[in-house]
């Protein structure tokens, strides 16, 4: 690849033609729609265990980036302190604090059997948006039943807290403002480690059989028990309560990040977890009302072509969003299915549960966290040092980078002529009547390309000529690329041309969607709007501007290769970020040109001209820049 830094691209003016025709307007870029946590997603179809792997191995990769723990971070020792028993019939309970990287601790409770047994089965409970999270004990929800009869049971249990609540109150349970959303730190991805570390500790014990442990949590602790099922192999057995849906997913910061829901749904999330073991619970009074008819016949056809369709079950509450007795009661059941023999019948059933008084259950009353626990901007800085991807290897770091921009190599790219062949006139779409009228050629045409099944509409106009295609990028659009000293000298040279109009760049600068902006506000209530462009609601389901830049970029590249091998790619000013990060990506040999690329040595920099979220998690431009091929 040859990477020429060029003179500053210059304007010209060319004699205009006398007219030109109409066209027909480009149907709307699917990017313009605004998706959310309340969108509906259409039911995957399992039709190939062969495609699904393919599948599962991305979507597995796709949370763990949006988590921020791609790669995964270094297990530091846990230092767990377990203490404070309580004794009641069949079972004890303690405290326990446990630090999940240096300087962090989480909170939470160890139910323990009193059967005699030496090695238990054993199971996690994260909880969910309850008033006193893991200690709730209302109707809705009862936590210290749960871990009381699952003790009973036989089972080893650790209730433990998300970000936020009861002894885990290091930082807010929502926070990540777009500077931080940059280092994908946010909730989600401090819970999913959380959670990965508890399933460390739980495994770690001695009266613990770690072949045999699961989870189960409702509403927000069912979207940790989803994700984690699906990126922890360690587990069992499973049973989301209430969180599986095609119509909802989640409506809170630890349930969403950047780029985790980008084509996809809790749904599929779920269905990773296949073939082992797993109860779908779910209530007529909430946005699971539909998972007996819908997501479950869904998940279980992918069971029955791993011909395990036993291995599912389903169970429904007539009430509304909860995790009551009766569907706690349904887990009893499934659970001891999974672990025959464990579990007298008369356990199966919650009885003579009198819950602990909360200091009695809380790590922190009358007890101080570790003089080393850090202050919420120390955490910050520790989570920055967590990961080095550019100790990757290529491939990996190239995969790391895709899957931050949501980038997807289309096989071929699909091509819209907006004027006839043979037209003496480009189109104007998307120009200006002067820009348009700027370029008389009797070959140019006027395109949108698009990857098949995603929607995307990329305009772009195509000169024709001889050898490898030269793409054009122009930060302001096709306008002032047609009106460049660039493309009059590449047309002098009869190449072939294609001048790209990057997403919301040019003429389209009015549509109705600018993904990411320079705020760096961390303010609440703007967190929590899914249509702030700054909020993790809002780019868990949409990508940000820049990182469809990129892969309109990438789209291009597809395009071009098709017609000859190795085109070349030019691009100044913030276009030549979008550029230098496409071919990073891109599985087709391209030679860069770029010129006045804009420095991106702190976090402002990139806010102001590339925020794409988790970018400096997998490395940034030192990343893409360490993937160029050599000159």
């Amino acid at each position: 690849m040859r990477l020429l830094h060029l003179a500053a691209f210059l304007t010209i003016a060319i004699t205009l033609p006398a007219q030109t025709p109409a066209t027909p307007a480009t149907p709307q870029d699917a990017r313009n729609t605004i998706l959310s946590t309340n969108s509906p997603v259409p039911l995957p179809q399992f039709n190939s265990i062969a495609v699904w792997q393919q599948r599962r191995a991305f979507l597995r990769n796709q949370i763990l980036v949006a988590a921020g723990l791609s790669p995964m971070p270094v297990r530091s020792p846990l230092n767990p302190q377990v203490f404070g028993k309580i004794s009641g019939k069949g079972y004890t309970v303690e405290k326990v604090l446990i630090e999940t990287f240096p300087g962090f601790y989480l909170g939470g409770n160890l139910y323990r059997p009193t059967n005699g047994n030496a090695r238990h089965p054993a199971v996690l409970t994260p909880h969910g948006h309850w008033p006193y999270g893991r200690l709730e004990n209302t109707t809705i929800f009862s936590g210290p039943s749960l871990g009381i009869s699952l003790a009973r049971q036989g089972y080893v249990v650790f209730a433990y807290d998300m970000v936020g609540y009861n002894d885990t109150l290091q930082l807010p349970h929502r926070f990540g403002s777009p500077t931080q959303q940059l280092w994908s730190f946010g909730p989600l991805g401090i819970q999913l480690w959380d959670s990965i570390r508890a399933l460390d500790f739980l495994a770690s014990l001695p009266d613990v059989d770690p072949a045999h442990i699961g989870i189960t949590g409702a509403s927000g602790g069912g979207t940790q028990t989803i994700l984690l099922a699906a990126v922890d192999d360690r587990l069992a057995f499973a049973a989301p309560a209430n969180m599986v849906s095609a119509i909802m997913q989640g409506g809170d910061l630890c349930e969403n990040a950047p780029g985790l829901r980008i084509h996809t749904s809790n749904v599929e999330f779920a269905a990773i977890f296949a073939p082992k073991p797993m109860l779908l619970l779910s209530a007529t009074g909430d946005w699971t009302r539909n998972v007996p008819s819908e997501e479950f016949p869904a998940i279980r056809k992918l069971y029955t072509l791993f011909g395990q369709p036993q291995n599912i079950g389903v169970f429904q509450s007539d009430a509304p969003h909860n995790f009551n007795q009766a569907e706690r009661e349904a887990v009893y059941r499934f659970f001891s299915e999974v672990n025959p023999g464990l579990t007298p019948p008369a356990e199966l059933k919650e009885h003579d549960i009198t819950a602990p008084m909360l200091q009695d259950m809380l790590a922190l009353s009358n007890h101080t966290l570790p003089a080393d626990a850090l202050s919420p901007d120390g955490i910050y800085r520790q989570w920055q040092q967590l990961t080095h991807p550019t100790t990757l290897p290529d491939a990996d770091l190239r995969l790391l980078l895709r899957q931050t921009l949501s980038v997807q190599i289309p096989a071929h790219v699909e091509s819209t002529t907006l004027v006839a062949p043979g037209s003496h006139h480009l189109s104007p779409h998307s120009l200006s009547h002067e820009a348009f009228s700027s370029l008389t050629t009797p070959h140019g045409q006027a395109l949108t390309l698009s990857r098949p099944g995603f929607g995307d509409r990329v305009p772009a106009v195509f000169i024709e000529g001889s050898g490898p295609v030269a793409i054009v990028v122009d930060p302001l659009g096709t306008t002032a690329a047609l009106t460049s000293d660039i493309v009059r000298q590449l047309h002098r040279q009869h190449r072939p041309i294609l001048i790209v109009n990057a997403f919301a760049t040019g003429a389209d600068t009015a549509a109705p969607i600018h993904r990411g902006t320079s705020s760096t506000t961390e303010d609440s209530a703007n967190l929590m709007d899914a249509n702030s462009p700054a909020s993790p609601l809002y780019l868990a389901y949409n990508v940000s501007d820049d990182a469809a830049r990129v892969q309109d970029i990438v789209t291009a590249i597809v395009y071009a290769s098709a017609i000859a091998p190795h085109p070349d790619l030019y691009a100044r000013g913030d276009a030549a970020l979008w550029s230098t990060f496409a071919v990073a990506v891109s599985t087709a040999p391209v030679s860069l040109h770029i010129a006045d690329m804009p420095s991106l040595t702190t976090d402002t920099n990139y806010l102001a001209h590339f925020n794409v979220p988790g970018i400096l998690r997998a490395g940034g431009l030192p990343a893409a820049q360490h993937l160029l091929p050599s000159q």
